[in-house]
């Protein structure tokens, strides 16, 4: 019923103050649609600007890897300390909570098996697709270099187009074959031809020497992949430097599922990436995890990741 009571003209108008106006301080993001910047900063932390990306999408081409054999047991214990969870959307389906409030970032490129030539992927996910499962962003594979390279780019052009209507972010992997080095040169080369052709943000490997030119000279923020699985400490010490020269967050995988301590590797990287913790601070707090929950595995389906209760945990044989 509409006011009677002469209360629908308004004093409270503050004239003397600006409005406010707040876009996502994200590098790179600030000409975009407010849906794109809501995503990203569902993705990135708003209050460091980094994000804590966990990769489990191995399986899109190479089965189940190790670590990966039950991610309902391996994974969704970690998905609290997540800040993103990237993954296929068969994975999301099957076995992700749709109560879980860590956002997806959805693996939309593939087709060939690790038998084949990687680099001759195609686009795997519909923007649509994308959008029902409420993803915060998708990613592609980009092979500058590869046999195919040309059609990975149009991968990735053609889903930025997409994202641009939905207004879901596209991130950008590159992909570094074997016969490609992994120096700043190639990586500068890689990462920028990604942003020019409209990626949101990038997935890079970590590079000694110049990582921070690749990270400076890419206009869009830059997140380091993991890459092989390399001691907790040197894997913490590879986070802390690519943090430290420019990167804005971290995308691991092997590096965490497939630790001795899976939940107290992504505490300790979460801790470098969003308080800045020396490599040797995250050790030791990554080596105060109670014994009793090193080198376990689950023995019945760990309860709902926003439950407060954990598993009971038995030693694993297999491992």
């Amino acid at each position: 019923m509409a006011d009677n009571e002469d209360l629908t003209s308004g004093t409270r108008f503050a004239v003397s103050v600006p409005a406010r106006q707040e876009p996502f301080p994200l590098k790179g993001c600030g000409a975009l649609d407010w849906g794109m910047q809501s995503r990203l900063a569902r993705v990135f932390r708003p209050d460091t600007r980094r994000t804590v990306m966990l990769a489990i999408d191995h399986g899109y081409f190479q089965g189940p890897t190790t670590g990966l054999e039950r991610v309902d047991l391996s994974i969704l214990p970690l998905l609290p300390y997540a800040d993103a969870l990237m993954t296929t959307r068969g994975m999301v389906r099957s076995t992700v909570p749709a109560a879980s409030r860590t956002p997806i970032v959805l693996r939309a490129s593939g087709g060939p098996s690790i038998l084949r030539e990687l680099s001759d992927e195609r686009i795997a996910v519909g923007m649509e697709d994308a959008a029902r499962i409420n993803a915060a962003a998708v990613a592609v594979q980009v092979f500058v270099g590869g046999e195919s390279e040309t059609q990975s780019v149009r991968n990735m052009t053609r889903l930025v187009d997409a994202g641009q209507r939905y207004g879901i972010p596209v991130l950008a992997v590159t992909a570094v074959g074997q016969e490609l080095t992994r120096d700043a040169r190639y990586l500068r080369l890689a990462t920028r031809i990604c942003a020019e052709l409209g990626a949101h943000f990038v997935k890079t490997y970590y590079c000694e020497p110049d990582f921070d030119t690749v990270a400076a000279a890419c206009p869009v923020p830059l997140v380091m992949a993991g890459g092989k699985k390399l001691p907790e400490r040197d894997a913490l010490t590879m986070a802390y430097r690519a943090i430290e020269n420019g990167a804005a967050g971290v995308d691991m995988g092997r590096n965490i599922f497939q630790s001795g301590t899976p939940a107290a590797m992504i505490r300790a990287v979460g801790a470098v990436v969003h308080e800045s913790a020396k490599p040797e601070d995250a050790y030791e707090q990554y080596l105060e995890t109670p014994e009793k929950e090193q080198g376990l595995w689950p023995t019945h389906p760990p309860a709902h990741p926003l439950a407060g209760s954990r598993p009971t945990w038995s030693r694993c044989r297999a491992c």
